[in-house]
């Protein structure tokens, strides 16, 4: 049903926005459906189903070692095996997204998002086994596969998406990602219900539940094109690359869009794809890398991650009754949810800039009214909810911006031949900051109590002020016009450091001088 209505809503912003034939086929829609919903559908909906089983697997953990070694393990052993299942998820999407790229080039966005899904299938295994076999260990190898899955959908998708989508939908195309990434987070969360999925007895099947979304796109996504872009700058070949466009278009191809896949084709010339290190390396895409560098750590250090893996952290210390807080957790998940919707339908009116800015200024001052109600809550009466509604707050305004926009950023930021090494680098800045987060947020909670999310306020303020700074708008723009705003930029900063230079210089000269007549 959600599929279906977010389908309805990307066809009527396709037919508003592109001036193509009367009745143009879904073949975009679907296909954005199809990528997304094994893709970055199961980075949320496994970020949302690990919350709720933790009292179980904990108990689980215990008695596989009453077992094995005839002791049971003390509250902190098994915190700090419940937290190495936790950030399994973290290092394996650290690994999945620097194994992206390379299967990005080598076999294409379509093929290797489908050929991602073994890890998710191999994964789903060994969680429905863990308990049979009596195995905690098997539940963090579990961990690990989805993470690499998740770190391989979380790049190659909004690349898929990215370079099959016109220009005037690009934005809103790959902006998708996050809005089926709130939705595999709220799926989760209701999936993990006790009346469902998330009782002591059927938790192994929670974990594994994440194979249904991962067999669907294994039958319908072979049935969509490959990337446009890939097959014609990567692959060479012309003839596919406009029968991809005309089935994802649904009609014939503008002669401008051929031309500016072709020009960008001509710009790259004969060159290949370039390594990580080689992208590293480029003195003229130093400004295009800190850009994404820091959204991507930001996205992550911002805290809003740490909601789904800790909601139940979060809303004790709010003081919401045990017996309440998995109904509760689910309006984080319909928030967010809710969020990508809007900006979805926002993000080609207001632009990226804007819309990352906003975001994180919004966060930045619900995190002090969150600290501030925390404060008071003991002293006045309904602070714990108005806790909550910050918490809602938080997430609402993290999902308007940052959540869908800065996984955009590489596809519009970089050409066909460094794409994929950009997004290694921005996955693995949200893979490792998402790790340093999950490690350390119960220690937070632990050593700050109502001021934890005093650190994630300096995060956003810091963030917001420097993508103001330094990200110019891409909405609606070609890759070389893009380039060409980085370059100005630049050339503006060495002209600004030669001015310096040379006046200085220049007094140098002049104090020399006067020396000598004085002399």
């Amino acid at each position: 049903m959600i599929s279906w209505l977010y389908r309805s809503v990307l066809l009527l912003k396709v037919n508003r926005s592109m001036e193509y034939e009367k009745g143009c086929s879904s073949t975009l829609a679907l296909t954005v459906c199809s990528a997304a919903i094994g893709g970055t559908f199961q980075y949320g909906y496994n970020l949302a189903i690990v919350n709720a089983p933790t009292i179980y697997i904990q108990k689980f953990i215990n008695e596989t070692s009453m077992e094995r070694w005839a002791t049971a393990l003390d509250s902190n052993q098994v915190v700090l095996i419940w937290t190495v299942i936790v950030s399994a998820f973290s290092l394996g999407g650290l690994f999945g997204s620097l194994l992206a790229g390379p299967m990005a080039i080598r076999f294409g966005r379509k093929q290797s998002l489908l050929l991602n899904n073994s890890f998710l299938l191999v994964s789903s295994l060994m969680a429905l086994s863990s308990r049979s076999f009596r195995s905690f260990e098997m539940i963090i190898i579990s961990r690990l596969l989805v993470g690499v899955n998740a770190g391989v959908s979380m790049n190659v998708q909004p690349m898929y998406f990215g370079e099959s989508a016109p220009k005037a939908m690009r934005g809103a195309v790959a902006f998708s990602s996050a809005v089926f990434t709130a939705m595999g987070i709220l799926l989760g969360q209701v999936t993990s219900l006790t009346e469902l999925l998330g009782s002591e007895t059927l938790w192994p099947y929670l974990l594994a539940s994440n194979a249904v979304p991962g067999l669907l796109q294994l039958f319908t996504l072979p049935l969509f094109p490959e990337s446009p872009r890939y097959l014609l700058i990567d692959r060479g070949d012309r003839e596919a690359c406009s029968r991809a466009l005309n089935r994802l278009r649904g009609c014939n191809v503008s002669d401008s869009e051929m031309e500016e896949i072709l020009e960008e084709q001509k710009a790259v010339g004969e060159a290949q794809a370039k390594s990580l290190w080689e992208l590293l390396s480029d003195r003229s895409l130093r400004r295009q890398l800190c850009v994404i560098c820091v959204a991507s750590s930001s996205m992550m250090l911002c805290g809003n991650d740490s909601i789904y893996f800790y909601a139940s952290y979060i809303f004790q210390e709010a003081g919401i009754p045990m017996d309440k807080i998995q109904y509760v957790t689910i309006g984080t998940g319909a928030c967010e949810f809710t969020a990508a919707i809007m900006c979805n339908l926002l993000i080609e009116r207001l632009g990226r800039r804007l819309l990352l800015v906003g975001g994180y200024v919004l966060m930045a001052g619900w995190a002090v009214v969150f600290t501030l109600s925390l404060a008071l809550q003991d002293k006045v009466v309904g602070m714990p909810y108005l806790s909550m509604t910050c918490v809602f707050a938080y997430i609402l305004s993290f999902g308007m911006g940052p959540a869908g926009v800065t996984g955009i950023l590489p596809t519009e930021l970089f050409n066909q031949m460094n794409r994929p090494a950009a997004y290694m680098i921005a996955g693995s800045m949200m893979w490792l900051n998402l790790f340093l987060v999950g490690m350390t947020f119960p220690f937070i909670v632990n050593s700050l109590g109502q001021f934890c999310f005093i650190p994630f306020c300096g995060v956003c303020v810091i963030s917001s002020i420097f993508v103001g700074l330094a990200l110019p708008e891409t909405k609606g723009k070609t890759i070389a016009e893009i380039t060409a705003e980085f370059e100005k930029c630049t050339t503006k900063g060495l002209s600004n450091r030669t001015t310096q230079q040379d006046h200085i210089q220049l007094q140098e000269s002049q104090h020399i001088i006067q020396q000598i007549l004085d002399d």
